[in-house]
């Protein structure tokens, strides 16, 4: 809702700029369930902030990723035992 504010849009105005209708974006922007990841990224690249989240969420851009990004990743990681020792 901030976003659509700080551009200066309307529900509507947004709705339609996103491809989506004015009911979606009204529960989007109340939190309420049944909005697809479809619709979530239109809106969002009708507010013009889509390369921001995409970058939020590649993991080479914060510093962990950074400092492992020349190591070997495994194909799978195993649990592990967060107690300490195995019952067995």
């Amino acid at each position: 809702m901030t976003w659509r504010k700080l551009r200066g849009l309307t529900q509507m105005q947004l709705a339609e700029r996103a491809g989506v209708t004015h009911t979606t974006l009204r529960r989007l922007e109340h939190g309420q369930g049944g909005v697809s990841v479809e619709n979530l990224l239109r809106i969002l690249r009708a507010l013009g902030v889509l390369d921001g989240l995409t970058r939020a969420l590649d993991p080479y851009e914060t510093d962990v990723g950074r400092l492992r990004a020349d190591e070997w990743l495994p194909q799978r990681v195993r649990s592990k035992d967060l107690r300490g020792a195995r019952d067995g």
